[in-house]
């Protein structure tokens, strides 16, 4: 799903005049940063860039709409220039009391972005009024403020740059659900986290598969299975698989930024080495030799279908090759190896997309 942001236009993109109207080139300025924050959220790939900006009088006689446009396409033009685009831009030129529900913060004019293509929970209001802030609430999206302070912001800056940071640096996470004749799995992901797991599968030696998981490569996860134990463990632990896959393949966004490799881990008297691609492709291969049909309550056959799953859910080339005496000691290991490779994997070192492709 695409997320957004909906930018006012002065006082946010360009500074606001004391008339309120900008209508002459001489009065059109660019807030400091903007244009460097704009362009390298552009190229970050993460969101979608929307104006949405309400002109009082727009058409009267003392606000001729030529005079608008002239500035707004010198502004557009500017902004292009440095690979900035709008996908769509809202102008709301009425100002009767009967015609509020189009203006800001209504919604009227935005209802195309109220559909499944969209996430509106992860898209963001950008803008200098409290009018932008409700916007926000009404979308259910979320409110930056460009100011010192406002009760209604999830974030508030003075700065285009700290604005930037924010957005780019933001909380990588995830929440998905899935239901099945077999299952009924719910998983959150943060993968700039603290090693807290809260999980349970219904299959004990599974819960400290996945806890040892958590807890080595740095996110913070809650996983929650109710499967058709009754008949085996199967499908509660491939379903697992695919829906942890896929919420860190969603938690991961662009990729941009990211160290994308990762390599490992012994175990005792056992070895595990995994190497790792968050490449978007899915490969795997695997090497691993246990001895018993069981583990615990874990059907040792279901390692190797857990982690082709995975791979395939969240789109990565995974290579695992282990060995041991003690099948209780190499499971593990190969857990706490693919855990350390993606911990490495995942690590964000700059805000450049590790690829030559300029996608992931």
């Amino acid at each position: 799903m695409k997320k957004i942001l909906f930018i006012d236009r002065d006082g946010t993109i360009i500074a606001e005049t004391e008339d309120e109207r900008i209508d002459t080139l001489e009065k059109m300025q660019f807030l400091p940063g903007v244009i460097r924050a704009l362009s390298d959220l552009t190229r970050s790939g993460e969101y979608t860039l929307v104006m949405v900006t309400n002109q009082d009088g727009l058409g009267r006689p003392d606000f001729p709409r030529e005079r608008f446009e002239l500035v707004q396409e010198k502004m557009l033009q500017i902004l292009k220039n440095e690979g900035i685009e709008f996908s769509a831009i809202h102008i709301d030129d009425h100002y009767e009391e009967e015609l509020a529900a189009t203006r800001k913060p209504g919604t009227a004019m935005l209802s195309a972005y109220m559909n499944a293509e969209y996430d509106l929970a992860g898209s963001w209001v950008i803008g200098d009024r409290d009018s932008d802030m409700q916007l926000a609430k009404n979308l259910h999206a979320k409110g930056i403020f460009l100011g010192k302070k406002h009760p209604d912001a999830e974030y508030c800056s003075e700065s285009w740059e700290a604005i930037r940071n924010f957005l780019l640096r933001s909380p990588r996470s995830a929440h998905l659900q899935r239901m099945t004749r077999e299952t009924e799995i719910a998983v959150e992901v943060l993968l700039d986290g603290k090693g807290k797991a809260d999980i349970d599968t219904g299959i004990g030696f599974f819960n400290h598969m996945l806890e040892l998981f958590v807890r080595h490569s740095g996110i913070d996860a809650k996983i929650f299975v109710k499967g058709d134990l009754q008949v085996d463990a199967h499908h509660s632990i491939e379903d697992t698989a695919l829906v942890l896959g896929e919420a860190i393949r969603k938690a991961l966004g662009s990729k941009r930024g990211i160290e994308r490799y990762g390599f490992y881990l012994p175990m005792d008297e056992a070895a595990a080495t995994v190497t790792l691609d968050l490449s978007g492709r899915s490969y795997f291969q695997w090497e691993v030799k246990l001895h018993n049909p069981m583990c615990g309550d874990f059907p040792t056959d279901m390692l190797k279908h857990f982690f082709r799953s995975f791979a395939d859910a969240l789109g990565c080339n995974l290579h695992i090759r282990a060995q041991g005496e003690n099948d209780h000691h190499v499971i593990e290991a190969v857990f706490k190896a693919v855990a350390r490779s993606c911990r490495q994997a995942f690590i964000r070192s700059s805000d450049i997309l590790p690829s030559t492709k300029e996608v992931l």
